[in-house]
């Protein structure tokens, strides 16, 4: 076993400056290069745009209500959920938790003083900002309803709405993925902290790697894609408009190769985040730490193998659909392999449920059912019988929102103290988390009834009995948005009159945990050096308050 070092407490250090007292000049943070007011910037950016989506859905929700509407014409509603889809899936939940956390985070994380390429990564935040900005063009000059997913026919010849824009401006934010992969793979690969050898990275850095390769490789098809959309409405070449020559089908392939994968740029990240709250806060090192680590690369590449699930009742042949099948099937065994180690983490563990714990283990519940509901369509016969119907939807949502967004706000109120040196309000960090997962299930559950009942997704208008579960769904939704604003109350207020946070609140191990809160420019005092394992939780217990400070034990030496 490697040698342990000697506790250290990075408080009584204060040479530094912290990297919020540089200047606050709106030019200084529009020029930074520092990763963790990049992070900032774009925690801001995207919580803008979650709130957009989220008032786009809310109005969604009321108007299906009532079976026959209440404000909103067919067509109107169409581009309601449109706007919903593209705002949620490409501004908030890609780049949620790589764009922040892991700008914040990863360096420190590794004992690197800032990302590979500063500049890259400012750019990488600059083209969010442009792509956000075509995307406020098409929801301010009227909106797009082709459905987030863009298919052609209706992209390409049926609709009038602003297709482009809405296509140019994923186009652009997909380079901003594309930036910050290559960023995070060239941290990973040159910037660790001697002695941090592969296998002492944490998990929450390997997810990062993992979902890297991801969006490096699987980006730039979801731009080819897009970009023949635009040409083929610009200038009229016969792609995928069947009328004219081309191959719808041919759209799905290539969207979907990325797409599919893209799913698990969303919950890989998830993943390392649930894995490093679980750790601290069960005091035990990960179970099964190496089985982990490739459980997040298979699930990696794997995930580039399944795409044409999406495509059971698209005009695959039989052969196909099997294989598909079959790798959908297989693309589900190292999830559940995570979810049986993050189980045997917390067996026997000194389990503390405060707030990011309460939200990780939301995650694993609303993670399971979504992965759960998987395999339910990946059964070729299921999937014919439910396919286009809300069992999708509620499916499609216990992975993307409730397991993301869960394990985003774990991430958040874990690293706040961090991030901020404040901590907030504990009791009311806990009751969001437990009305976020009591509303997360009111509002999505009742979708896989009336989509077992044969409710098809997408219609504005629907039977009469389908009312009481989509009244429920709404209800739920209602809970949901409470829980959502809550932590705008606490955390705002935490950065005001929040208590200190000391540089260590939950004696956790890692290297971002043996620097000052907030931490400084160049973020370590002194140059880690790593010389342990992660999660040596079994060594070290819960530290004691002693005289007012809090006594840590890290992973490294940064003496």
């Amino acid at each position: 076993m490697s040698e342990m070092t000697l506790p250290f407490a990075p408080a009584r250090e204060t040479a530094a400056t912290s990297y919020l007292g540089e200047g606050h000049t709106l030019t200084s943070w529009l020029l930074t290069t520092d990763h963790k007011r990049i992070a900032i910037l774009y925690a801001l950016s995207i919580t803008v745009f979650f709130f957009i989506g989220g008032i786009v859905v809310g109005l969604v929700r009321l108007e299906l209500i009532s079976p026959t509407g209440w404000f909103m014409t067919s067509d109107e509603y169409n581009r309601a959920f449109s706007i919903h889809g593209i705002v949620m899936v490409w501004f908030f939940l890609v780049p949620s938790i790589p764009a922040t956390m892991g700008n914040f985070i990863l360096p420190m994380m590794i004992g690197a003083p800032d990302v590979a390429f500063p500049r890259l990564n400012l750019l990488s935040w600059y083209l969010y900002v442009i792509g956000a900005a075509f995307t406020v063009y098409v929801l301010l000059s009227g909106g797009v309803d082709t459905g987030w997913t863009f298919y052609p026919p209706f992209s390409t010849g049926y609709s009038n709405s602003n297709v482009i824009p809405a296509a140019v401006g994923v186009f652009v934010v997909g380079f901003s993925s594309i930036a910050t992969g290559v960023n995070f793979l060239a941290t990973v690969h040159m910037l660790r902290a001697p002695g941090m050898t592969w296998f002492r990275l944490p998990l929450f850095a390997w997810s990062m790697y993992t979902v890297s390769m991801v969006m490096v490789l699987a980006t730039p098809v979801l731009a080819m894609s897009l970009l023949l959309i635009s040409a083929e409405r610009f200038f009229g070449f016969p792609i995928f408009d069947a009328t004219i020559g081309g191959d719808p089908l041919l759209f799905q392939h290539i969207f979907w190769f990325y797409s599919h994968p893209a799913v698990y740029i969303m919950i890989l990240p998830a993943m390392g985040v649930v894995s490093e709250v679980f750790a601290c806060f069960a005091r035990r090192r990960v179970f099964g730490y190496s089985f982990m680590v490739f459980a997040l690369l298979v699930i990696a590449v794997v995930g580039f193998m399944v795409w044409g699930h999406h495509m059971f009742v698209a005009g695959q042949s039989p052969f196909a659909n099997l294989v598909f099948s079959f790798l959908s099937f297989m693309v589900a065994v190292p999830s559940a392999i995570k979810v049986f180690n993050w189980t045997a983490t917390l067996y026997r563990g000194q389990i503390g449920l405060e707030a990011p714990m309460l939200y990780a283990l939301g995650f694993v519940g609303l993670f399971t059912i979504g992965g759960l509901t998987g395999l339910f369509l990946a059964s070729v016969p299921i999937d014919i019988a439910a396919t286009d119907s809300y069992f999708v939807v509620a499916h499609f949502h216990f992975i993307m929102v409730g397991g993301s967004v869960s394990a985003f706000m774990a991430g958040i109120h874990y690293w706040w103290p961090k991030v901020t040196g404040r901590l907030y309000n504990e009791f009311a960090a806990q009751c969001a988390a437990i009305t976020m997962f009591i509303g997360f299930n009111l509002t999505f559950m009742p979708q896989f009834v009336m989509g077992w009942l044969g409710m098809p997704r997408r219609y504005h208008l629907y039977p009469d009995v389908f009312q009481i579960w989509h009244v429920l769904s709404s209800g739920g939704a209602a809970v949901l948005a409470v829980a959502y604003l809550l932590p705008l109350g606490y955390l705002g207020w935490s950065l005001i009159g929040g208590q200190r946070a000391g540089d260590n609140p939950w004696a956790a191990t890692g290297l971002e945990w043996q620097t000052p809160s907030p931490p400084p420019r160049q973020n370590f005092l002194h140059p880690p050096r790593v010389t342990s394992e992660p999660y040596a939780y079994h060594e070290f217990g819960r530290a004691r308050e002693q005289d007012g400070e809090t006594s840590i034990s890290g992973q490294g030496d940064v003496s």
